[in-house]
């Protein structure tokens, strides 16, 4: 990018402090860094310098970009030569006072139109931005580690925050080369409040055995499309830092159900198995460390033919890659579902296969969980109801084979896993919508590019049908009893209107 003379300031040189100084300095600003320890900045310049010199060596940077970047890199000792700075960005330690006398002290001495950031990923922008006598100029932006890498920044507005500071802000972020969405602050602002059922769910699921975690995380991957399984990202993460971001958010919203901490990973730190960087957590790292194996079917024999009842909804292409198979396919008027002999085979509505056969007057059924593609994705999740005989899962898993699927069995938990998770990301999505903290297209730019989820909450309970995904949160929360699974007004409002996210 073009050299700007817009001075950046950074406070804190920690990892996060050098890798936002990292972005400006190689947008064009000359920035400042400064930290209490002073040698916390020579460490900070020497890991800045390292990370564009690998660049350079992968080819993806010139040498010469690299001496230009190191040059506008500049140590402040005090933090009164921040006086000519046009945007300050604090990333220091979590600790609200701490971050309210820094903001105190600069209010005396940078120039009125100089905008104040705060990195903080979980405190109250309008609670720091009170230790100023104008809390309008402050505004959260909430980068990702790592923070050249990582493509979103969340700009967050206090209850104080001016729309100007806030687009201000935000046009830096995206002269920086960002993804920036703009929110009002908020327990967990966007992505660390919906990305909460990512992790909560699968931990539900293996509380509840449903299967092994290299199982489950197969799942989340192969079926759903993302990146990471929950429970793998859970253990890169650290148990530590998730659960306490969990229980952070959990007792900002005064306890609210949707947000309930589990047991299950308590037990993990307890025991001081917060995952890669111990060693262990869900996996053991050691090497030649025996960890279980993702379950798979045995192959099966296709079956030679398939009635199709009605519309298959959001699973609408398996019809044409089971015939593309060469598997004869009958169509018939029916609920949204596929007769393989006597067996019924249905995605899964958020009830067990179980209550659901007793519901449906059927003995042998068997769900298949949520894919986010059914044309690309690898593998199928499975369960069949409890009066159905063995053999019917095992028949039904070469239908799914004969289309190359792989298949795994998990027991009969409502929702299965895919399918739940992603209905209950959408419902946090909406509630942020309907609470007013950001927009629609915010939400799902920010689990995108910040959680590399592969759709948007939004636009996913769009595919999937607002009522389907309705009727299976509705179904969840029969099954359990609990507030955790309850409705959005927003999501409620769409069902009966008719209307989509992105109507």
């Amino acid at each position: 990018m073009q050299p700007t003379s817009q001075k950046i300031a950074l406070i804190g040189a920690g990892t996060m402090g050098a890798g936002i100084a990292q972005v400006a300095a190689s947008a064009g600003h000359p920035v400042m860094v400064y930290d209490e320890d002073a040698n916390a900045v020579n460490l900070a310049f020497e890991a800045i310098h390292s990370r564009l010199q690998r660049r350079v060596e992968r080819g993806r940077l010139p040498a010469q970009k690299l001496e230009l970047i190191a040059a506008r890199l500049q140590r402040a000792a005090e933090l009164k030569e921040f006086a000519e700075a046009n945007l300050v960005i604090e990333a220091v330690t979590e600790k609200l006072e701490v971050k309210k006398n820094i903001f105190s002290r600069l209010e005396s001495i940078c120039a009125a139109h100089t905008i104040f950031a705060t990195n903080t990923s979980s405190l109250s922008i309008t609670e720091i931005a009170s230790a100023l006598k104008d809390p309008s100029r402050l505004v959260g932006m909430h980068f990702f580690n790592p923070a050249p890498a990582m493509k979103l920044v969340e700009v967050i507005s206090g209850r104080e925050t001016s729309a100007d500071v806030a687009q201000r802000a935000g046009r830096f972020a995206t002269d920086w080369g960002k993804h920036c969405v703009y929110a009002k602050s908020t327990p967990g602002f966007i992505v660390n409040r919906v990305a909460r059922p990512f992790y909560a769910e699968a931990l539900r699921l293996l509380q509840e055995r449903a299967s092994n975690p290299a199982t489950l995380d197969a799942i989340m991957r192969e079926s759903g499309g993302f990146k990471m399984g929950p429970l793998e990202l859970m253990d890169l993460i650290g148990h530590d830092v998730n659960y306490a971001v969990t229980n952070s958010v959990y007792e900002a919203f005064y306890q609210d159900a949707r947000f309930k901490p589990n047991l299950l990973q308590k037990e993990l730190i307890d025991a001081g198995l917060l995952g890669r960087k111990s060693g262990r957590g869900f996996y053991d790292y050691a090497n030649n460390a025996h960890n279980e194996s993702v379950q798979n079917v045995a192959p099966q024999p296709p079956p030679p033919h398939v009635r199709i009842h009605g519309d298959l909804g959001v699973a609408g292409k398996l019809p044409e890659l089971l015939a593309g198979a060469g598997i004869a396919i009958e169509h018939s008027a029916g609920h949204g579902y596929m007769q393989l002999g006597d067996i019924r085979v249905a995605l899964t509505d958020g009830r067990s296969a179980t209550a659901r056969a007793k519901s449906e007057q059927v003995n042998e059924l068997v769900l298949f969980d949520l894919a986010s593609d059914y044309v690309s994705c690898e593998r199928i999740a499975l369960c069949c109801a409890d009066q159905s005989e063995p053999t019917s899962i095992a028949r039904a898993a070469g239908l799914f084979q004969a289309i190359a699927k792989s298949i795994s069995v998990i027991d009969d938990i409502p929702g299965m896993l895919v399918m739940r998770t992603v209905c209950m990301l959408a419902n946090e999505g909406a509630d942020a919508v309907y609470q007013g903290v950001c927009s629609v297209e915010a939400v799902d730019t920010a689990m995108r590019y910040a959680t590399a989820y592969p759709l948007g909450p939004l636009i996913w309970a769009d595919q999937i049908g607002i009522d389907r995904l309705v009727t299976t949160l509705r179904h969840l929360q029969q099954s359990y009893g609990e507030e955790r699974y309850r409705l959005s007004p927003l999501l409620l409002r769409k069902h009966h209107a008719g209307r989509t996210f992105y109507d």
